[in-house]
């Protein structure tokens, strides 16, 4: 899981991006940060999916 602050970062950068803007260094930051959340999350989803068990009766 992506650590709180680099989840905190992510979302102040969000913030910044939707009031003044973003320069081309917090961009590259932010996508950064992005790509490291999706990739957290989607290996958490697939552990969850992968762990589910179908039962039919």
């Amino acid at each position: 899981m992506l650590s709180k602050e680099k989840l905190d970062r992510l979302n102040f950068l969000a913030r910044k991006a939707k009031d003044k803007g973003l320069s081309e260094q917090e961009k590259k930051e932010q996508q950064e940060l992005r790509q490291e959340y999706l990739k957290n999350f989607r290996e958490s989803f697939r552990k969850q999916l992968d762990s589910i068990e179908i039962v039919d009766n």
